[in-house]
């Protein structure tokens, strides 16, 4: 009796991943689809308007997050695991924030103030 409790334990613990996949990808099927519907009938109705993005702030935003995760792994898994591969989970967003903010610098006008 016990082998069988472990084994439907492991089958169920086995599917919980996979609904929760087919889950997310049908809310995000439909959040597209109806998303396609609305841009489509405000077009039909001429009152769509293209949205703006603003790529200084996105950049500013995405690299302060990317660099202080990046900083906060890269002190984690250095004082874990030392210098190996490891190291890079958290050197890759430090790096990545650093470009994105070095990007946001130098389109804003650099400068040093």
């Amino acid at each position: 009796m016990g082998q069988q409790q472990a084994t439907a334990a492991a089958v169920i613990i086995a599917i919980i991943p996979i609904v929760g996949i087919v889950m997310g990808s049908t809310v995000v099927f439909f959040y597209l689809l109806w998303s396609h519907k609305r841009k489509t009938l405000l077009i039909q109705a001429g009152q769509y308007q293209k949205p703006r993005f603003d790529l200084l702030s996105f950049s500013l935003l995405a690299g302060l997050l990317l660099s202080s995760v990046g900083a906060g792994l890269t002190v984690f898994l250095a004082a874990g695991l030392g210098a190996s591969f490891g190291l890079l989970g958290g050197i890759i967003p430090l790096s990545m924030g650093i470009g994105l903010l070095a990007y946001y610098r130098i389109k804003r006008g650099g400068g040093s103030g």
